[in-house]
């Protein structure tokens, strides 16, 4: 997996948060001024790549990001740890497992024993939050396909729903399905800050390059709040 740190920390949230204020990002103080660096870390057993947040360098916007819609009447929810993704249009139905930057430097990924389980990048917005929650997924093993296998197929308008510990289902709707070069992946664009609750899900997509054992691109989906209802 592939990882860009930057070189901030924790800082408070403006007064936009509604509840407790958002943990922005946290980071090894071994990258503190060191700038973007590039380590690798294997998501499953093909060492499938996957680029990781780059601080964005601006503050958050007053808008919405570029590829999304801006959640109805300025809906956001406090922080609250998710448990159980749904998209019903690409048959997922899974739980959460929380990732961190490990000792060595590396983002954790989701354990590639389990097909069946995505990954929260827990130092970072929850789902519902203000800001960009990263969620990720692999998407096969040497044992055959993984939980996000079918995400390039999503469309937008697709639903995603995600039940947090808090007893919420939180439902948010594809505005954007990308295709990005690792070479060239957009950091900014991808895990800048937002001002409303926004969705990233990511897997690895495009060629697998059977010389490195790796695929050339990632597949990211973008999507925002788009209600919030009490869980059934």
């Amino acid at each position: 997996m592939a990882v860009q740190q930057p070189s901030q920390t924790e800082q408070p949230e403006n007064g936009r948060t509604t509840g407790p204020r958002r943990r922005r990002l946290l980071w090894p103080a071994a990258a503190v001024g060191l700038g973007l660096v590039l380590i690798h870390n294997s998501l499953g057993t093909t060492r499938a790549s996957l680029p990781y947040p780059a601080r964005p360098t601006t503050a958050a916007s007053a808008f919405p990001h570029p590829k999304t819609s801006a959640s109805p009447d300025g809906i956001a929810l406090p922080r609250s740890a998710p448990k159980r993704i749904s998209i019903p249009d690409i048959d997922v139905d899974a739980p959460f497992t929380g990732l961190s930057i490990g000792a060595s430097g590396q983002l954790d990924p989701p354990p590639a024993e389990d097909t069946n389980l995505v990954g929260w990048f827990q130092d970072g917005a929850s789902p519902g939050e203000r800001g960009a929650s990263i969620v990720v997924g692999h998407v096969d093993t040497k044992t055959g396909p993984a939980v996000f296998a079918q995400l390039s197929t999503l469309e937008p308008g697709s639903r995603i729903d995600i039940t947090r510990s808090d007893g919420v289902v939180a439902s948010f709707k594809v505005d954007a399905v990308d295709t990005f070069s690792k070479a060239d992946f957009p950091n900014d664009e991808v895990y800048a800050d937002t001002s409303d609750p926004e969705l990233r899900l990511i897997t690895c997509g495009g060629s697998y390059n059977r010389t490195i054992q790796d695929y050339e691109s990632n597949v990211v989906v973008f999507a925002h709040l788009d209600s919030a209802e009490p869980a059934q």
